[in-house]
C-alpha cells in the first residue's frame, strides 16, 4: 500500500511549552496509523523536541522534516498602520509574567524549516536553523525569544531556511481585517529577507464558523484569502493544519495549558481554538479541507486548484525531509579536536595517530606515580588490552579530554572523583580521571568500555557541590562557547503541577488548590486516581468524590508534559567547533549558555556529555579538611592512603557500630542496619555493601545468604564449582554485575565484551527472552546440567538489569571511607562540615544530636564568633569529652531571613562591643536584629546566663529586645532627618540596610545563581559570544558590597543608650527551645523530647540508646521526633514506609507494612513527634529495628495523659481504629525480570510541613546520598 502522500509541516508537540499537548513519538504513532512517511515538528520557540521526534521516525519509517515557529518583529506597519510596538510584560499575581509574544493578539509569529534541497543539503539547513534559534534566543530578554529582521537576515540569505507565513504573520494579521495591501507590503519585505523559491504562505483553516468576521484565522475563507494573495504576489502556499494535538480527544488539554501559559481561568474570551480540528489530521481529512478553500478561494477549478495545493505541499515536504544520521549526525561521534588537549600542539593535528600516542604518553607517566615499585608486568598486560580497544574506537581524544578537565579541577584546588562503571578503567586511574586501582578491585573495563559498542561511554566526575559553577566557568574558559556547553533537562508535569494548573484554569479557589496539591506526594499526575484508591492517608481525604473525577481526568492528561527548561544540575557538553551546528543554545537562569537538548538526546547526537555533579559530601570534606588546617594547624590530604590508610581499625570499628549518621552512602536506616548485621572490616566489604543495598540483590533473595555466610552461621554455596573463583569474594552470592559478566562469559564460553551485551540484553522484555534461547544450548552444550543452567539463569535474570556495578561501588566506597575516617578521627571538624553543606539525608538537628552523642559540644549563635558556615572552636578537654578538646559554633546562615549580604557585613564589621555598635555598624534589618537575640547570639557580650538561671539584676532577651525597638525608632527619625536636611541621597544605616537586603532578596531568588553568576566582562567574543551574551541575560547579579556604604555619623542628640535591666523575665528553656527551632530549624539548647520526658518515663517508652538490650520480638513503644519517611522499592512490590525518628539518645528506625499503614499513615506521614508501637527486630550484633503496628501524635497524647491520667492514654493506644478499608487489589510495576515494585516507591512523604511547625526539622536534603 502506497503512503499517504499528504505531509503536515505545522506541528506543535509538548515541547512548545505549555501550547502542544502530545510527546513526540504520540504524534509519529498517529502519522504511522494514517500511513503518512514524512512528518514535521516545529515547536514553539525552540527545538527542544526535535531529536526525541528524529528518533521516533526513524524507529517508524518516518522521514522527519524540523523546524520552528518563532516570535518576530515585523518592520512594516500592520492593522490601521501604527508600527508594532515592543508589549511590555504584564506582571500578574505571584510575582510571574504573561507572555505577549504566546498570547493572541501579541506579536506575529513565522515557521522556519530546515531545507534538504540547497547547497549545503540538510546539513547546512539543520545547522542554520540551530544557530537562527541561537541568535534569538541570545538576543533580547532571556526567555523572551523574539525574533528580528536583523537576526534572519544572514540565516535567510543563504537558502537553508524555507519561510512559512501562516495566520499568526503579519500577513495574516492584515488578511483577517481584509487589507490586502498591507499583506503585500509584508511579503515584499520578507522577499528582501529571504529567496523567492523558499518563501510560502500557509493556508490553515480549522473550519470554523467565522470568528473575528468571516475572515477570522481558522476559517476556510481567511485561508481562501490567503491563496488568492499567494498567487497575486507569485509565491507559492501550502496547505496546513496548525497541530497542536494528536487526537481530537485531546482538545481539552489544550485549553488548560492555554489557561496556565497566561495565568488565567478558562472563559470563551482566552480560549485559542473554536473547535477541536487542530489534530494531526489524514489525508483524506485535509484533502476535503484543501478542496473547500479552494472553492472559496475562487481560483478555477476547485478539484484541480486543491490536487496542485496539496501537491506542493508534498513537494516541499521532499525538499525539507532530513536524514537524522546524515544530517543530524544522530549514531556519530564528535569529539574535541586534539589541539585542545592540554599539552598538544596544533602539528599533531593532521596526524591520525597523535591521539592514541599522546594517550599512552601520559598513560605511562602514570604508572610511576600510581604504582611505584610494585611489579609492572600485570600493569603493562592491562595497559595495552585497555588502549588497544581505546584505539579501535577511535577514543583517544575522550580519555585525553575528560583527564584535562579533571586535572583542570584539581588545579582550581576543587576536591574531584570519579563516579560510574569508568572507575574499571586503568586507563582513567593513570590519568588521574578515577581513585580507584581496578587491578586491585578486580574491576572489568567491558562494563565501562567494550570493543563491541560504538557509543560514547560514561564518566561522571564528582565535585564539591559549593564550587560546581566555578569548575563550569574554567571549563568554558578552557575550551570556549563554540565547543563548550551545559546540558538542558525538562521539568515535566507532575501530579502536583498538575493539580495546580488545572484546578487555576477551572478558577478553583487558591487555597483550595493548594490543599489538594499536597494531599498527594510527589508521583506521576497519571497515578492520580489509582493514589486517591490505593494510599490510605488520601483515603479520607475527600477527594474521591464523583465531582473531582473531571478535575482528576485533566490532571492526568498533562502527565509528563514539559513545564519548563532548566540547566541540568551536572551536565557539561563537549565538542568540535561544529557544536552550535548540532544544537541550539539559549541562556540558563545562571548565566551560562545552555544546549536545548537533554542529556538523552546529546548522547544520540554523539556529542561528549561529561556529568559534573556537585556533590554535598565532596563539599563537606573539603570543609573538614580547611577547618584542620585553621584550627589545629593539620593538614590532611584524603586521596593520600599514607596518610588515610584502608586498613585503619577506627574506621571500621566505626562503621560496624554503625555511627555512621552523616557518613557518605551508609547512613540510610537500611544501611546502618546492614553495615550493623554484617561487620564492615575491609574497604572490600564497604564496596560489597553498598551494592548489596540495591534491588537486584533484594530480589534475588541474596543479602540473607551472604550475611548468614559472612558471619560463619553456614558455609557458602555455589551455583557450580566454576563458579568458585567468581563468586569466592562474597560468600558465593552474586552480587556485582561483572560477576554476571564473568558468569555468562564461563557458562557461555565467550569473551567479556560479547558477554556484557548479553548483559546488557536482560535489561528488556525482548532481550531476555532471546537470550534465554541464546544461553540455554550454549550452556548445555558445554556440559552443564540443566538443573544448574537453570538455576543460575533465574539468579541471572533476577539479577541483571538490577544490580551495582563493582567499579561504581567502589568508586562510591572511596568517598564512603573518607568521609568514615574524617568523622572516626575528626568528629568535630566532619561534622562541621556536614552541618555547613547538608549532603545527607537527614535534617540537621539530628546531626547536631549526633554531636552531642559524640561529646561534642554545640556552642550557640556568637555575633563575634560565629561564621558564614559552621566553625570548629577548640575549648578545654572536660567540656568536650571525646573530641579532642574541639565544639561546634553554629553559622549565621542558619538564621531564618538573612541574606547573604548582612552576613558578609556582620563579618566585616566584627568585633562588636555591644547590640547598639553591633546595630549601627553591621546594619542588618530589624527582624534578622530580634531573631539573633533570641537565639542568643549577643548573649557572650551581657553575660546573660541559661533561661534556668534568676535574671534579678541582670540584662536578660527581653531587654535586649527592648533596645532593637528603640534602636529603630531612632533610625527611623534619623532618617526623616536626612531628608528634612535634603540629604535624601545618603541613607541611614536602617533604610541602607533594608535597601540593600531587598536588592539582595531580588537577585538571590535561585540558590545556584547566588552561588556564582560568571561576568560577562571577563569574556571577550573569541569564542564566538555565546558565552558572553548568555551571561549577559543572566538574572544573577553580584550583592551589593558588604562594606561599601558611607556611614551617617549625624547625632540628633537622642541616640539610644546600652539597654539597662528592666526587671523583665529572663525567656524560660522551653521558650528559648521555640526559638530557636522557629529560626534556626534547631534544638540548641534542649532537646525537643525532653519537655515530654516525664510523661515518657511513665508511658515506659525505650529510648534509642536502650533497645540492644531489649530482647528480640518484644512489643514496646518509642517516640522522637520524625527527621525521615522513605518507600524504598522492596521485593513484594509492595509500598513500605521506613520511618527515623530521634529520641534525644540517637535515631530510632521503625517499618510500616501495608498492613499497619491504613488507619496510621496520615499520622505517620502528617505529624512530627511521634509515639510509635512495634515489635523489636535483633539481626546480626549490631542490627536493629521496629516492625510498627501504630503511631500517634506525642502532644495528643501527652495532653490527654494531662488532663485524664495515664490509664486514658493506654485506653488511646489498645483501641482499634475503625473506618480504614484496605484497597482490594494494589496495583504493582513488574519489570521484565520479574522485579515487582510498588508506584509509590522511592517518593517523597505526602502532605506538607504542619502549620505552626518549625522549618527544616524533616526536610529531605537537597544533597545526593548517592
Amino acid at each position: 500500500m502506497s503512503p499517504d502522500p499528504f505531509v503536515h509541516l505545522h506541528v506543535a508537540s509538548g515541547y512548545s511549552l505549555q501550547y502542544g499537548a502530545s510527546h513526540p513519538h504520540t504524534l509519529v504513532e498517529r502519522a504511522v496509523e494514517q500511513e503518512m512517511d514524512v512528518l514535521a515538528l516545529t515547536d514553539r520557540d525552540g527545538t527542544y523536541g526535535a531529536v526525541k521526534f528524529a528518533r521516533a521516525c526513524q524507529s517508524a519509517g518516518v522521514r522527519p522534516v524540523l523546524g520552528v515557529d518563532l516570535a518576530y518583529r515585523p518592520t512594516v506597519p500592520v492593522g490601521d498602520g501604527a508600527p508594532v510596538a515592543a508589549r511590555p510584560r504584564t506582571p500578574v499575581r505571584g510575582g510571574s509574567f504573561r507572555d505577549p509574544a504566546s498570547d493572541r493578539g501579541g506579536l506575529p509569529r513565522v515557521t522556519l524549516l530546515a531545507h534538504a534541497g540547497g547547497e549545503g543539503g540538510g546539513r547546512a539547513g539543520w545547522a542554520a536553523i540551530c544557530r537562527l534559534v541561537s541568535e534569538v534566543h541570545l538576543a533580547g530578554e532571556r526567555g523572551q525569544p523574539v525574533a528580528t529582521a536583523a537576526l534572519l537576515a544572514p540565516h535567510l540569505a543563504s537558502g537553508d531556511v524555507v519561510v512559512l507565513l501562516g495566520p499568526g504573520s503579519e500577513v495574516g494579521a492584515a488578511l483577517t481585517r481584509r487589507r490586502d495591501d498591507l499583506a503585500l507590503a509584508a511579503l515584499a519585505s520578507w522577499r528582501d529577507l529571504v529567496p523567492r523559491e523558499n518563501l510560502f504562505l500557509e493556508l490553515v483553516s480549522h473550519r470554523l464558523p467565522g470568528r473575528g468576521g468571516t475572515w477570522g484565522p481558522g476559517t476556510s475563507a481567511h485561508a481562501a484569502r490567503t491563496a488568492g494573495v499567494a498567487r497575486q504576489a507569485g509565491l507559492g502556499a501550502v496547505l496546513t493544519n496548525a497541530v497542536r494535538y494528536a487526537d481530537r480527544l485531546d482538545a481539552p488539554t489544550v485549553d488548560v495549558l492555554d489557561a496556565a501559559r497566561r495565568l488565567v481561568a478558562l472563559d470563551r474570551r482566552h480560549v485559542d481554538r473554536g473547535n477541536a480540528e487542530g489534530f494531526l489530521k489524514s489525508g483524506k481529512q485535509m484533502a476535503e479541507v484543501a478542496e473547500e478553500v479552494c472553492r472559496l478561494a475562487g481560483l478555477g477549478d476547485s478539484s484541480g486548484e486543491a490536487e496542485r495545493l496539496l501537491a506542493a505541499t508534498r513537494t516541499l515536504a521532499e525538499r525539507c525531509a532530513l536524514d537524522p544520521r546524515a544530517d543530524l549526525g544522530i549514531g556519530q561521534v564528535h569529539l574535541p579536536e586534539l589541539e585542545t588537549a592540554a599539552g598538544a600542539t596544533p602539528a599533531l593535528a593532521g596526524d591520525p595517530a597523535a591521539a592514541d600516542r599522546l594517550l599512552r604518553e601520559r598513560c605511562e607517566a602514570g604508572i610511576g606515580r600510581r604504582y611505584g615499585s610494585a611489579p609492572r608486568q600485570r600493569i603493562w598486560k592491562r595497559l595495552d588490552d585497555e588502549l588497544e580497544v581505546v584505539r579501535g574506537l577511535g577514543f583517544a581524544s575522550y580519555f585525553l579530554t575528560v583527564g584535562d578537565i579533571t586535572d583542570l579541577i584539581r588545579d582550581l584546588g576543587v576536591r574531584c572523583a570519579a563516579r560510574g562503571s569508568g572507575a574499571g578503567s586503568l586507563v582513567n586511574y593513570l590519568l588521574g580521571v578515577s581513585g580507584v586501582d581496578p587491578i586491585r578491585h578486580e574491576l572489568l573495563l567491558e562494563r565501562f568500555l567494550s570493543p563491541l559498542r560504538g557509543s560514547l561511554p560514561d564518566i561522571d566526575v564528582d565535585v564539591e557541590s559549593a564550587r560546581r559553577l566555578e569548575v563550569y566557568e574554567a571549563i568554558l574558559d578552557r575550551y570556549g562557547g563554540e565547543r563548550c556547553v551545559c546540558v538542558s533537562m525538562m521539568d515535566t508535569y507532575r501530579v502536583r503541577h498538575a493539580v495546580r494548573d488545572v484546578g487555576g484554569a477551572l478558577g478553583m479557589p487558591p487555597g483550595e488548590i493548594d490543599a489538594i496539591a499536597k494531599a498527594f506526594p510527589h508521583i506521576r499526575a497519571r497515578d492520580a486516581r489509582n493514589a486517591l484508591r490505593d494510599l490510605p492517608e488520601l483515603g479520607a481525604s475527600g477527594l474521591t468524590d464523583e465531582r473531582l473525577d473531571l478535575f482528576f481526568r485533566l490532571v492526568e492528561r498533562l502527565d509528563g508534559l514539559p513545564r519548563h527548561v532548566a540547566m541540568h544540575p551536572c551536565g557539561v557538553l563537549l565538542s568540535d567547533t561544529t557544536l552550535l551546528d548540532r544544537t541550539p543554545v539559549e541562556a540558563s537562569y545562571a548565566g551560562f549558555p545552555m544546549s536545548q537538548f537533554d542529556k538523552d538526546d546529546v548522547e544520540d547526537l554523539g556529542l561528549l556529555k561529561l556529568d559534573v555533579l556537585g556533590i554535598r559530601m565532596q563539599s563537606a570534606m573539603a570543609h573538614a579538611v580547611a577547618e584542620l588546617r585553621r584550627v589545629d594547624d593539620v593538614e590532611v590530604d584524603l586521596d593520600d592512603e599514607a596518610q588515610v590508610p584502608f586498613d585503619d581499625p577506627d574506621t571500621y570499628a566505626m562503621i560496624s557500630a554503625a555511627k555512621t549518621l552523616g557518613v557518605f552512602q551508609i547512613e540510610s536506616p537500611g544501611q546502618r542496619e546492614l553495615v550493623g548485621k554484617s561487620g564492615i572490616g575491609s574497604f572490600s566489604d564497604i564496596i560489597t555493601d553498598i551494592s548489596l543495598f540495591r534491588p537486584g540483590p533484594v530480589k534475588s533473595d541474596m543479602i540473607t545468604p551472604y550475611l548468614e555466610a559472612k558471619q560463619g552461621w553456614r558455609e557458602a554455596t555455589y551455583l557450580h564449582d566454576d563458579l568458585r573463583p567468581i563468586l569466592g569474594p562474597t560468600h558465593g552470592v552474586v552480587v556485582f554485575h561483572e560477576q554476571v559478566i564473568e558468569m555468562i562469559a564461563q557458562l557461555a564460553g565467550i569473551s567479556y565484551a560479547e558477554a556484557d551485551e548479553k548483559r546488557r540484553a536482560l535489561g528488556d522484555t525482548a532481550g531476555m527472552a532471546e537470550t534465554r534461547l541464546w544461553f540455554f544450548p550454549r550452556a548445555l552444550g558445554r556440559g552443564y546440567p540443566l538443573p544448574v543452567v537453570e538455576r543460575i539463569w533465574e539468579v541471572l535474570a533476577a539479577f541483571a538489569s538490577f544490580g551495582f556495578c563493582k567499579a561504581h561501588a567502589a568508586a562510591f566506597a572511596l568517598p564512603t571511607f573518607q568521609s568514615a575516617w574524617l568523622k572516626a578521627h575528626w568528629p568535630a571538624h566532619f561534622l562541621a562540615g556536614v552541618l555547613t553543606h547538608d549532603p545527607g539525608m537527614y535534617p540537621k538537628r539530628l546531626i547536631l544530636d549526633d554531636a552531642r552523642q559524640c561529646g561534642i559540644p554545640v556552642l550557640g549563635l556568637d555575633v563575634n564568633a560565629s561564621g558564614r558556615a559552621h566553625l570548629v572552636e577548640r575549648v578545654p578537654e572536660g567540656l568536650a569529652d571525646g573530641s579532642g578538646g574541639h565544639a561546634i559554633r553554629l553559622a549565621l546562615a542558619e538564621v531564618k531571613g538573612i541574606s547573604d549580604t548582612e552576613v558578609e557585613r556582620i563579618l566585616a564589621a566584627r568585633p562588636y562591643h555591644s547590640l547598639g555598635d553591633f546595630w549601627h555598624r553591621a546594619r542588618v534589618s530589624r527582624p534578622v536584629v530580634e531573631r539573633l537575640v533570641l537565639t542568643g547570639a549577643f548573649d557572650r557580650l551581657y553575660a546573660i546566663g541559661s533561661g534556668d538561671e534568676p535574671a534579678e539584676g541582670r540584662l536578660t532577651r527581653r531587654d535586649l529586645l527592648l533596645q532593637v525597638m528603640e534602636l529603630d525608632r531612632y533610625g527611623r527619625a534619623l532618617d526623616r532627618a536626612t531628608r528634612g536636611r535634603g540629604l535624601g541621597a545618603r541613607r541611614s544605616p536602617v533604610t541602607a540596610a533594608r535597601v540593600a537586603r531587598e536588592a539582595a532578596d531580588r537577585n538571590s531568588t535561585d540558590p545556584a545563581s547566588r552561588e556564582a553568576a560568571p561576568a560577562t566582562e571577563r569574556h571577550a567574543l573569541a569564542d564566538g559570544g555565546v558565552w558572553a551574551r548568555a551571561s549577559a541575560q543572566s538574572r544573577a547579579t553580584p550583592p551589593p558590597d558588604p562594606v561599601d556604604s558611607v556611614q551617617l555619623t549625624l547625632d540628633l542628640g537622642d541616640r539610644p543608650e546600652e539597654a539597662d535591666p528592666s526587671g523583665l523575665p529572663e525567656m524560660t528553656t522551653d521558650e528559648r527551645m521555640r526559638a530557636e527551632l522557629e529560626i534556626l530549624g534547631l534544638d540548641v539548647s534542649s532537646h525537643v523530647v525532653d519537655r515530654y520526658a516525664a510523661f515518657l518515663d511513665e508511658l515506659e517508652v525505650t529510648r534509642s540508646r536502650d533497645l540492644l538490650a531489649r530482647r528480640s520480638r518484644s512489643e514496646l513503644l518509642v517516640a522522637g521526633v520524625k527527621v525521615a519517611t522513605q518507600t524504598p522499592p522492596v521485593r513484594s512490590g509492595r509500598r513500605v514506609v521506613f520511618l527515623t525518628l530521634d529520641d534525644a539518645t540517637g535515631p530510632v528506625d521503625a517499618t510500616f507494612f501495608e498492613d499497619a499503614q491504613g488507619p496510621y499513615a496520615a499520622t505517620v506521614f502528617g505529624s512530627w513527634l511521634l509515639v510509635v508501637r512495634g515489635v523489636l527486630r535483633r539481626t546480626g550484633h549490631r542490627g536493629v529495628s521496629l516492625r510498627a503496628t501504630g503511631a500517634w501524635e506525642l502532644p495528643a497524647l501527652h495532653d490527654l495523659w494531662q488532663r485524664d491520667g495515664m490509664a486514658a492514654v493506654h485506653e488511646a493506644i489498645e483501641e482499634v481504629p475503625t473506618g480504614f478499608t484496605a484497597p482490594a487489589q494494589q496495583r504493582v510495576l513488574v519489570h521484565s525480570s520479574g522485579f515487582q515494585m510498588s508506584p509509590y516507591a522511592d517518593i517523597k512523604p505526602a502532605g506538607d510541613a504542619v502549620k505552626d511547625v518549625a522549618r527544616k526539622l524533616w526536610h529531605r536534603s537537597p544533597g545526593s546520598p548517592g
